[in-house]
């Protein structure tokens, strides 16, 4: 797998970051679609999103095959085709999106509320991403969450034990 696959831990203002960058050979609006419309999220995103799409509105998250319960969030950015953020949970998601010659440049950061769960996100977002690359060569690809575990171990050897203090869902164990 290339280096530049694995997402990178920061130290931003005492908190920690991670930051994955994605190319994809299609256009922003089809990215676009992947990243805000219910059908295109659910063969990649690991919850659902309800709520509406405007600034300050609050969001729902519920994972679809009950790993864990239902959780809030709110809307802070929303700049169609090129800013999403929310708040998701305790954690702030944030997807940039721009041209990149014939296709599309995705740069994804999960601001962390721990350090600790960094290699297990960091793992969940890397196959997520993977997820989300599959179904926009091929929208009929299925979900497929393997590779989750030797992932979670790459990231633990990449970012140390102090990013790895708190572990997988008990589904992934």
């Amino acid at each position: 797998m290339p280096d530049d696959d694995y997402g990178r831990l920061e130290e931003v203002g005492g908190a920690w970051r991670l930051r994955f960058t994605r190319r994809f050979p299609h256009p922003p609006a089809k990215v676009w679609q992947a990243l805000t419309e219910p059908q295109h999220l659910d063969a990649w995103f690991p919850t659902t999103i309800e709520g509406e799409r405007s600034v300050g509105a609050p969001l729902r998250f519920s994972f679809r095959d009950g790993e864990g319960e239902p959780f809030d969030g709110e809307l802070l950015a929303y700049q169609p085709p090129v800013l999403l953020e929310f708040r998701w949970g305790p954690d702030t998601l944030r997807f940039e999106l721009a041209p990149d010659g014939d296709g599309s440049r995705l740069v994804l950061f999960d601001l962390l509320e721990e350090r600790g769960r960094a290699a297990r996100d960091g793992a969940g977002w890397h196959v997520c991403l993977r997820m989300l690359a599959e179904h926009l060569d091929d929208e009929g690809a299925p979900r497929d969450l393997s590779g989750w575990k030797p992932l979670n171990d790459a990231y633990v050897q990449r970012f140390g034990p102090e990013a790895a203090t708190i572990g997988p869902p008990e589904t992934q164990r």
